[in-house]
């Protein structure tokens, strides 16, 4: 793989012994994948920051590297709300070495908004063929696919390499035949709202990592979309997929569709809202926000819970910066006895492991909850969802 003088002069450790570990994993990952060069990159967006994942292990290494990012750069979700971890009942000892985690990244001049839905946050923006490092899988597929940045689906270290040398390797989903659709995906009937979640759910898990093109009746809006895209990276390892005449390649470049053609039916939809049925007696907790909830969502919920008070614990999940720019939906929530919380998300939060059955509207929550937090977990749309949480 070609370096420049610049980045050569890095790999002999001339700026330092992190900047070299940095560039050494990023040229390490372009020889095993053939990548010709580095490349420049706008953003970076790092996974591994919550305690409950990386653990005492994690926190040595980061603390351990020196330096500053070369690119703006933000964290994924943590194990807790950073501002409020009692109302979640966080553990001191959990909450001391989570800050110390945010901390360490702090210092190398990554921004501690914590969150999966990097795309709304203000002058984080990413437009049609920017080249990134985002790490989040629903963040990678929202940005490969419905913005039509570039990305490949970097572990933590491998973005937090890029955002500290800004660059990262030229290969997978940053070429231009990488990014062709390898199978379609015809769906026979209208979907909405959580049915696109229930979708990727199903898809995920037939596909694995190839690239579908979805031929679909009706035209999903962007929440959708991200709903689709989170499940199929949860169930599966998609990075990118198309939907035919809305996604902006599939829009610019028609491809044709591929010779093996996926038909999902609507009774398969309909069997995911049953796939994992705990008893209804035991469900103490819905989350809403996997991934973190747009302002449209939180409007839509906060319209729903208007006037009413909730029966059971109930979280809607959103980045801090949506929820301070939108203060006033964020009490009208709250004002039912919902909690909105911040930074964080059920499934990274070690908060969850003490319910007994969960209701979700997000198929990648669906896909993770049971095996990372042992919770069983129920599927059912927005509307089922706070119907439960009011039911007396």
């Amino acid at each position: 793989m070609y370096l420049t003088t610049e980045e050569q002069a890095m790999l002999d450790g001339e700026e330092g012994e992190t900047l070299r570990k940095a560039i050494e994993i990023l040229v390490s990952l372009g020889d095993i994948y053939g990548a010709d060069r580095l490349i420049p990159v706008k953003s970076a967006q790092i996974a591994g920051v919550s305690y409950k994942t990386i653990g005492d292990a994690g926190l040595e290494w980061i603390s351990d590297l020196h330096g500053k990012v070369r690119i703006p750069s933000i964290l994924n979700p943590a194990g807790m709300d950073l501002q409020d971890w009692e109302k979640m009942r966080i553990d001191p000892e959990f909450a001391h070495k989570q800050q110390l985690i945010i901390e360490a990244y702090e210092k190398l001049g990554i921004s501690s908004k914590c969150t999966c839905t990097p795309y709304y946050l203000e002058g984080f923006n990413a437009i049609c063929a920017d080249h990134l490092a985002w790490s989040e899988s629903s963040a990678v597929s929202y940005a490969n696919s419905v913005i039509g940045a570039r990305t490949n689906r970097e572990g933590g270290p491998s973005a937090l390499s890029a955002a500290l040398v800004g660059k990262t390797a030229n290969y997978g989903y940053h070429l231009d035949e990488m990014r062709k659709p390898t199978v379609s995906v015809t769906v026979d009937y209208e979907l909405k709202g959580s049915d696109y979640g229930a979708l990727g759910y199903i898809v995920g898990n037939i596909v694995g990592s190839r690239v579908p093109l979805f031929i679909l009746k009706g035209k999903p809006d962007n929440e959708e979309l991200k709903s689709l895209g989170a499940a199929m990276a949860a169930s599966g390892a998609v990075a990118l997929y198309h939907v035919e005449g809305v996604t902006p390649e599939a829009r610019k470049n028609k491809f044709a569709r591929p010779d093996e053609n996926i038909v999902i039916e609507e009774s398969q939809i309909r069997e995911i809202y049953d796939k994992t049925k705990p008893d209804i007696n035991d469900l103490d907790i819905i989350t809403i926000g996997c991934p973190h909830c747009s302002p449209a969502e939180l409007s839509l919920i906060a319209g729903l819970l208007e006037g009413t008070t909730v029966s059971k614990e109930v979280w809607i999940c959103t980045s801090r910066e949506v929820a301070n720019k939108y203060a006033g939906i964020v009490k009208s929530i709250e004002k039912s006895g919902a909690k909105v919380i911040c930074d964080t998300c059920m499934v990274v939060s070690p908060a969850t492991e003490k319910y007994k059955a969960m209701m979700v509207n997000s198929g990648k929550a669906l896909a993770y909850v049971p095996g990372m937090c042992g919770v069983p977990t129920l599927f059912g749309d927005i509307y089922k969802c706070i119907r439960e949480a009011v039911k007396e």
